[in-house]
């Protein structure tokens, strides 16, 4: 039986994340999950940042014919649990694994599974079991493990000389922006609000100044760290400054961190695989912290996202006017 989102609050009204189930890793060791190209599916919804990031480097690095990929629909189904449908698909279930829904396949995993069924979750199809959901780690595995499947001049985005500096970096932007924002909006206290609003937007402000000086968060290149900040800034004014709150600034309205975030989203794999209406739908009409409160209530209009794909300037920075990505 999966459970609400209510128990990841704590007493004092702060959101406290699920810690992840299936953290096998990847490797070539008898406890490690081997890397065999058509084994695994990768389980996802366009809406979810956490599983956007390891679709983008999926992408970026060439695994879409190592690693399957099965979408579920933003929209939560009506259910008395927390869930994700892949009513998107033809007769309501994955083509694949046969399953209408999520926790079916972490049921499947684990009789006693008592989490959300979370996305991304990685399942090896022979065994019809989620072997993998640790999404902080994911896109390192496929990053350094997955080398041997690698488009040819696949990008390092996660080269060795900058892995302990991407690292802490990268717990810095889970802590204060990738979740600070689910702080803001799952908080049920307004101290817990307030306080996670504060360090987010102080965050941001950090951000801002240190890409006024480079293009990417590590110079002229990306890394593994500019995918997981990508993630929450694409969603920001469509969903999170409305419907969590985070509303002292659009990050259309940060200079730096605008033509950033536009320089990714004008990169292969990134706003090729960025649903800006999968993320409406899922974030305005039906992400809840109860499911029993879910309502179907009015889809914005806005904002424009024209401007996604103007200029951005941003090779300026790097002397690069062509994306190292671009081969």
């Amino acid at each position: 039986m999966t459970q609400n989102k209510s128990a990841e609050i704590n007493a004092d009204g702060s959101f406290k994340r699920q810690v992840n189930r299936f953290t096998t890793s990847f490797g070539n060791k008898p406890d490690e999950l081997p890397i065999e190209a058509g084994r695994y599916r990768l389980l996802w919804s366009a809406a979810c940042p956490w599983a956007h990031r390891s679709v983008i480097v999926r992408k970026v690095l060439g695994l879409e014919n190592a690693i399957s990929l099965g979408t579920a629909s933003p929209m939560r189904p009506r259910l008395p649990h927390v869930d994700w449908e892949f009513s998107l698909d033809t007769d309501g279930s994955d083509p694949i694994l046969g399953i209408q829904y999520m926790s079916e396949i972490y049921n499947n995993s684990d009789p006693n599974y008592s989490g959300r069924p979370t996305v991304p979750a990685i399942v090896d199809i022979k065994l019809r079991k989620v072997v993998n959901n640790d999404y902080f780690k994911l896109t390192n595995y496929l990053e350094m493990d997955w080398k041997p499947h690698h488009k040819k001049n696949a990008p390092d985005l996660y080269p060795e000389p900058l892995r302990q500096e991407i690292d802490v970096l990268n717990k810095i932007i889970f802590s204060d922006v990738n979740n600070g924002v689910y702080k803001c909006g799952f908080a049920q206290s307004q101290e817990s609000y307030e306080a996670a609003y504060e360090m987010l937007f102080n965050r941001l402000d950090k951000f801002e100044q240190r890409l006024s000086k480079q293009r990417f968060l590590f110079g002229d290149t990306i890394t593994d760290s500019d995918v997981r900040l990508y993630t929450t800034l694409a969603r920001f004014d469509a969903a999170y400054f409305t419907a969590f709150n985070t509303n002292r600034n659009l990050i259309r309205e940060f200079q730096n961190l605008w033509g950033y975030a536009r320089d990714l989203y004008q990169t292969p794999g990134f706003g090729d695989t960025t649903d800006f209406d999968a993320i409406k739908r899922h974030y305005h009409l039906s992400i809840t912290i109860s499911p029993e409160k879910a309502e179907a209530n009015i889809l914005p209009k806005g904002p424009d996202l024209s401007g996604w794909n103007s200029e951005h300037h941003r090779d300026v920075l790097s002397g690069q006017e062509e994306k190292f990505l671009i081969h």
